[in-house]
């Protein structure tokens, strides 16, 4: 397992809309997509792009909000009223061999690899396990890099 490009941080907020507005009107952000819900993972979602130094897409930042009080995210919010970094998430070109790679140095996975906002699969690993940050680990999307 090699560390693989950082793709997104992922930031819970309490308002999609707030957040939205913060991202364009104080930092500038000019490409924010569409926000979407994903309900099998408890969120709402909007990726906002910043732009690479070569003119390519840079890293993302994540939107994520609450959808109910039953979402992972709704505790989080809870703790801090104002949101703030949830998580940070790295590519790996096989997201079986890294699970089985992670596993083997004793690292706790949580829960079985699933489908993520991208499109492609997705595994957290515990923030015990990795210097205090919730880490997701996301198979690089096909036809990308």
């Amino acid at each position: 397992m090699k560390l693989g490009r950082m793709n997104h941080v992922g930031v819970a907020v309490p308002s999609m809309d707030e957040a939205i507005k913060h991202y364009r009107e104080v930092l500038g952000a000019e490409q924010i997509c569409q926000p979407f819900d994903m309900p099998a993972q408890g969120v709402k979602v909007a990726f906002v792009e910043t732009p690479g130094q070569d003119g390519t897409q840079g890293t993302q930042v994540e939107l994520i909000e609450p959808l109910g009080e039953d979402s992972p995210i709704h505790g989080f919010i809870e703790k801090n009223p104002l949101g703030g970094q949830h998580h940070i998430c790295y590519e790996v070109p096989d997201i079986q061999a890294a699970k089985a790679d992670f596993e083997n140095k004793g690292l706790r996975i949580l829960g079985e690899p699933r489908i993520g906002a991208h499109g492609t699969l997705i595994f957290f690993i515990h923030p015990k396990d990795m210097g205090g940050i919730l880490t997701e680990i996301m198979e690089t999307p096909k036809g990308i890099h």
